[in-house]
């Protein structure tokens, strides 16, 4: 679902972009790619490849002045996380070299810094939002 679901979005707002010479695409992945989870083999390759996706999908429209974008959220404070064992977030947050676990306030800045004009002349990027877990 993560993979098809993102191809059919982009799918779709690309047409309407490409109509209007305009537009930004934001796809969600994930850290998650780049070194997997157990128990995640199909969530991490989704997340890759979203970013295969985003990119494949810049190169197509970019001449179009539509720009496509992906975010690699990392470790966020949600309940989803919340829910897991108090250790296992614990030996995840000690992982991430800033300490701490994003908000979800930091990812949607970084979503609202790919859609807007502020990044005009970015496309086929991909921003880890993941306190540098993977630089």
């Amino acid at each position: 679902m993560h993979l098809r679901g993102t191809w059919l979005g982009v799918r779709e707002a690309a047409a309407v972009m490409r109509e209007q010479k305009a537009g930004s695409i934001v796809n969600i992945s994930s850290l998650s790619d780049k070194a997997g989870n157990p128990g995640q083999t199909n969530y991490s390759a989704a997340k890759a490849g979203i970013v295969g996706l985003t990119k494949a999908a810049a190169k197509e429209v970019s001449h179009h002045n539509v720009r496509v974008n992906a975010i690699q959220p990392g470790l966020i404070r949600t309940p989803m996380t919340a829910a897991m064992p108090p250790e296992v977030f614990a030996e995840r947050e000690a992982a991430v070299p800033m300490k701490r676990a994003s908000e979800p306030a930091e990812v949607a800045g970084a979503m609202v810094f790919l859609a807007s004009d502020l990044s005009s002349y970015i496309t086929g990027t991909v921003v880890e939002v993941g306190g540098g877990r993977y630089m």
